[in-house]
């Protein structure tokens, strides 16, 4: 049995982007283009992008969750998300991990997600 140790106080559940990055925000355009097939909303306005992090040598990782652990494209969603990410200019290398803590909740989907699923 392994001891878990709790995150220190304040330390942020998901971590951080860099917004800062020139790639960011093509970076951010490349996940809007993935839609789960279930769901007419893109995965980044549902909030299952939890992180890009891009580092000095433009290789991309991104955290990202899903609706439920039972999706039934668990499987596939991070390819669909790397395929989506790598053929932008600059980019070096993707790698797309799959987390379930914290787990999603309606509350990350933003506001535009929120309307068009009819939740506003």
């Amino acid at each position: 049995m392994t001891n878990s140790i709790p995150p220190l106080e304040g330390t942020p559940l998901i971590a951080p982007s860099s917004t800062d990055h020139a790639l960011y925000e093509q970076v951010v355009e490349a996940c809007r283009s993935v839609y789960d097939p279930e769901i007419p909303v893109n995965i980044y306005e549902l909030g299952l992008i939890y992180t890009i992090d891009i580092n000095d040598q433009n290789e991309v990782a991104i955290k990202m969750s899903l609706t439920a652990p039972g999706c039934p494209v668990a499987g596939e969603m991070p390819g669909w998300v790397a395929d989506a990410v790598e053929p932008l200019p600059g980019v070096k290398h993707v790698d797309v991990e799959l987390i379930w803590e914290p787990p999603w909740g309606m509350d990350m989907m933003s506001d535009e997600a929120r309307l068009e699923l009819g939740f506003m």
